[in-house]
């Protein structure tokens, strides 16, 4: 049976799923990110003492991925100026 998403792993989800293709470590970087956010949704855990550590290691791991994302684009801007 699916269970519910809660808004943050919902929103990371969508997020992750405007990427498209995940390729190299992506795929993990993108588990870690939904089940950060499922702890996040959940309270925190400890009564809600995690919270500001998940918080923090969620946005880290959406940045590795979306930093892997921008080294590919400069690769490709770079070869608009050797001719061809």
């Amino acid at each position: 049976m699916d269970r519910e998403r809660g808004p943050v792993e919902s929103a990371v989800r969508e997020d992750i799923e405007q990427l498209g293709d995940l390729v190299g470590v992506e795929p993990s970087l993108s588990e870690m990110a939904y089940t950060l956010a499922r702890e996040i949704d959940a309270g925190g855990g400890e009564d809600g003492r995690q919270l500001a550590q998940l918080t923090r290691e969620l946005r880290q791991t959406l940045t590795q991925l979306l930093e892997g994302r921008a080294d590919d684009d400069d690769d490709d801007l770079g070869d608009l100026d050797s001719p061809e």
